[in-house]
């Protein structure tokens, strides 16, 4: 698993950074008009937040995925539990009818 699987907020960070100074190169070094410089720049912009609600939807998935799975396994572990505690009351009640005996 990569670094960025394990922390989607860094690689979100990272991504809406990297499209930041992607769009300040393009306007310093690229020779536009101001309008088309804007639309370009809007455009960016539009995709940018489209990326960003694409990668929230991901993250939010996997987030919902991972948190169903954690319930799962807190269920079955509570099974677990509530079985072990009911043999072990049983063992005692046993201990207890043989020592009156």
């Amino acid at each position: 698993m990569s670094e960025y699987e394990k922390h989607p907020s860094h690689f979100a960070m990272f991504f809406l950074m990297g499209g930041a100074l992607g769009a300040l190169a393009g306007i310093f070094l690229a020779p536009k008009s101001g309008k088309r410089l804007r639309a370009d720049l809007r455009n960016k912009g539009s995709e940018a937040v489209d990326d960003t609600k694409e990668m929230y939807a991901d993250v939010s998935t996997k987030a919902k995925e991972i948190i169903e799975e954690a319930e799962h396994q807190a269920e079955a572990l509570k099974k677990e539990a509530e079985r072990y505690l009911s043999e072990a009351r049983l063992r005692v009640k046993e201990i207890f009818a043989r020592s009156e005996e």
